[in-house]
């Protein structure tokens, strides 16, 4: 009842945060916009025929008006048809967010988990070589555009001037076997950046803890290492590292499956976005930019509730 009630609190707390991310990107995207209205016309329109498509846009509707079709639309998740396939807005999204999802999620898991299991190592190694080995590797991850990454995974594993062991572009899966074919260059390719950037994080929240008092006690009394890595600094890192993996979650969905999906031609809603981004699909990027602050604020509200699971001094207040 306590986290029922906690969950409601949040979710009306978000309400300011939803209307001021939805509200400036409707200024930028939608009011300040490309006017469309010629784009689906063509060329030498009659008068009639533009009167008719800036009323079926809402060209001719006030600004608070189309503000408040806009918030209709995020609450019904009804966001029409897109401008350039005709395809329902939500019938698009949940045909492409389950393949970003079987996409990007091996990449972000596997990339979280061995980032933590590296920088347990470096912290316990600190200052030694095992340390600056797995700092050089994670700076050389870090300083590497993403999509050189890609690009350079792809030749490796995909090309005929490579190994040629994956199908260089496409999603053609109807099968355990094939999904592991397509994903795992994308998967190498995340896990490589990421690799960098989150074992850089981890490995700095886990030293901090390594220092304070109640570990150096533990060590006096001859705790074993393994077991003072899990039980007094492990666990005592969970809240920072919940907070990055939990709110990286909205980024990855949408940023992060775009340049994969866009590259490698997958069809996901990352390359829904950037399609629609270069036609000006207005429909779509409204549904996109709404669901995103959306997942913003569940994802706040979810990590309250694990601050909680895994601290209970953490008061759900």
């Amino acid at each position: 009842m306590e986290v029922l009630q906690y969950s409601l609190r949040r979710l009306a707390s978000g309400i300011p945060l939803l209307l001021g991310v939805t509200f400036i990107s409707f200024l930028l995207m939608v009011y300040f916009g490309p006017d469309q209205t010629y784009q689906l016309l063509g060329k030498n329109p009659t008068a009639e025929q533009i009167a008719e498509i800036r009323a079926q846009l809402g060209y001719d509707q006030p600004f608070l008006v189309r503000y408040a079709d806009y918030l209709r639309e995020v609450a019904t998740l009804d966001f029409g048809n897109s401008n350039s396939t005709g395809e329902l807005v939500t019938d698009l999204l949940g045909r492409t967010i389950p393949v970003s999802l079987m996409l990007i999620l091996p990449g972000f898991v596997l990339g979280n988990l061995l980032a933590l299991l590296l920088a347990l190592l470096a912290a316990h190694y600190r200052s030694r070589w095992p340390d600056k080995g797995i700092m050089a590797f994670s700076v050389t991850g870090m300083s590497i555009s993403y999509l050189i990454v890609i690009i350079a995974f792809q030749v490796i594993f995909s090309s005929s001037s490579g190994l040629g062991w994956f199908p260089v572009r496409g999603w053609n899966v109807h099968s355990f076997a094939e999904y592991l074919e397509y994903v795992t260059v994308p998967t190498l390719a995340t896990v490589f950046v990421a690799l960098g950037y989150n074992t850089r994080f981890y490995r700095s929240v886990i030293v901090e803890e390594l220092n304070r008092d109640h570990v150096r006690t533990a060590r006096a009394f001859g705790v074993p290492p393994a077991k003072l890595l899990y039980r007094n600094v492990l666990k005592n890192c969970l809240i920072p590292i919940i907070t990055r993996v939990v709110f990286t979650i909205p980024l990855i969905v949408i940023s992060g499956a775009l340049l994969v999906e866009t590259y490698f031609g997958i069809p996901g809603v990352g390359k829904v976005t950037f399609d629609a981004i270069t036609t000006g699909d207005q429909p779509v990027l409204k549904a996109v930019v709404g669901l995103t602050a959306v997942l913003f604020v569940l994802a706040q509200l979810l990590t309250d509730i694990l601050y909680r699971a895994v601290d209970p001094r953490v008061s759900l207040s």
